[in-house]
């Protein structure tokens, strides 16, 4: 049986060649050949994320994405060998596939960038203090409000869920059904209709600017940062009034369902 040819070994100039002869002519053929040439790294790069996963095709293929754009992009006067310049970009369009495909629930682009941080905060200070931080450490390390870290935390559990097709057994006897079969729904959109009217009854307690913050944070799924540039106020001033605006709705709510209980 005839054994599949190997990509020829080429060296550096002749990478450097073919490159600006891609670069400046679209020639195909050099195109080809640095695919082929560099088909192999490609796929152990991908090998590395996929961990034998389902996806590890896509990732090849995310990764051939990034080949071609490193081809266009790599500048050979730079002096610098071209896998330099190959690899971070191959891994660089893996981590955002990772990133922005493999959450199992819509997240905000500013958790999903937000949250690997705060993984590798947690083991540097669970490391350095020998136990597990406090929001208020994390939060003070990144330089960012409590109220984010927190959002992030909740949210990251989103990153992966159990499918409502697995099996479990519910039976003595062995027998099975899926999660979808024993969790049962409740309608919500009666209780979230009070909710909305109650809040909306206990706004007239904030001022104009709360009030933005608020539709900002809540409503426009804005960060803080976005929405002091949208304000022209510092971030800590945001989050500063942020808990102001809170605290208000939280005794303005208590007041009117003791109000309540009273009339009642």
């Amino acid at each position: 049986m005839t054994q599949p040819s190997q990509p020829k070994k080429r060296t550096r100039e002749e990478i450097d060649a073919l490159i600006v002869e891609f670069q400046q002519k679209e020639c195909p053929l050099a195109q080809t050949i640095l695919v082929e040439h560099y088909s192999a790294l490609v796929g152990s790069l991908a090998r590395k994320y996929s961990k034998g996963k389902s996806f590890h095709e896509d990732l090849v293929q995310v990764g051939m994405i990034g080949l071609l754009g490193a081809i266009r992009r790599f500048d050979t006067d730079m002096g610098k060998p071209f896998e330099s310049f190959l690899i971070p970009t191959v891994i660089g369009e893996i981590k955002r596939f990772l990133r922005d495909k493999t959450w199992s629930v819509h997240v905000p682009r500013r958790i999903k960038d937000l949250w690997p941080k705060i993984k590798t905060v947690v083991d540097e200070l669970t490391n350095q203090y020998q136990r597990s931080p406090k929001v208020e450490e994390i939060a003070n390390y990144l330089e960012i409000s409590e109220e984010e870290v927190l959002e992030a935390m909740e949210m990251g559990k989103s990153y992966q869920t159990a499918s409502v097709d697995q099996t479990i057994e519910t039976g003595s006897d062995g027998s099975k059904s899926t999660t979808l079969d024993i969790v049962g729904s409740d309608d919500e959109g009666f209780e979230k209709v009070d909710q909305k009217l109650l809040l909306e009854s206990a706004m007239h307690v904030l001022s104009e600017r709360e009030k933005e913050i608020i539709h900002y944070t809540f409503v426009a799924n804005k960060s803080q940062k976005e929405t002091g540039e949208l304000l022209g106020i510092s971030q800590m001033h945001v989050s500063r009034l942020l808990k102001k605006a809170i605290e208000k709705l939280r005794k303005s709510l208590a007041c009117d369902v003791y109000q309540g209980i009273n009339d009642a």
